[in-house]
């Protein structure tokens, strides 16, 4: 009797320490969080990336309309905001990384909003585009218009504003 309870034991730490390490590859998140029917644009300033496996995200602080400075809160802090994209790997063979966007990085991309107001969002089909060093966009223009900037994956710049079609990668 005291084999089998040993046993039993045994085969339950190898179950739980099995469902503790497949845990991570299952923990993905819907895309009901964003808002698929409306774009933001922005071209910023990488403050980080954060190089998850599941996700990488860029945080980054929006330029104003002039491309001179970035926007500020009413505290003077810089506003910052975060995109989501594919997993590192997937998104490393179109050159986005924590080497090939270090901080002071200035891009430009589209995403759809979380619908819970945070300043966050998925970058989705938008493009991405990164301007040469130190070389912002004309006022009121985006990294694509610059002469030297570089495309990362597929995508063209979005307008702003509400989609005609929603876009819900949950449904394909």
């Amino acid at each position: 009797m005291r084999f089998f309870k040993s046993l039993l034991a045994a085969a339950l730490s190898g179950a739980v320490a099995i469902a503790a390490l497949t845990l991570p590859t299952q923990a993905h998140h819907s895309f009901a969080m964003f808002d698929g029917s409306q774009i933001k644009v922005f071209t910023g300033v990488v403050v980080r990336i954060n190089p998850d496996a599941n996700h990488l995200q860029i945080f980054f602080a929006p330029l104003d309309e002039e491309r001179k400075a970035v926007l500020r809160n009413e505290a003077g802090e810089p506003v910052i905001w975060a995109v989501e994209m594919g997993g590192s790997a997937a998104v490393a063979r179109d050159g986005i990384s924590v080497n090939g966007f270090p901080p002071g990085t200035i891009f430009s991309t589209g995403l759809h909003p979380l619908r819970n107001g945070q300043p966050a969002g998925d970058r989705g089909s938008s493009g991405l585009f990164k301007c040469p060093e130190k070389t912002p966009p004309a006022a009121g223009m985006h990294c694509d218009s610059v002469e030297g900037s570089t495309a990362h994956g597929e995508g063209v710049m979005p307008q702003e504003g509400a989609l005609a079609e929603e876009y819900n990668p949950d449904a394909q």
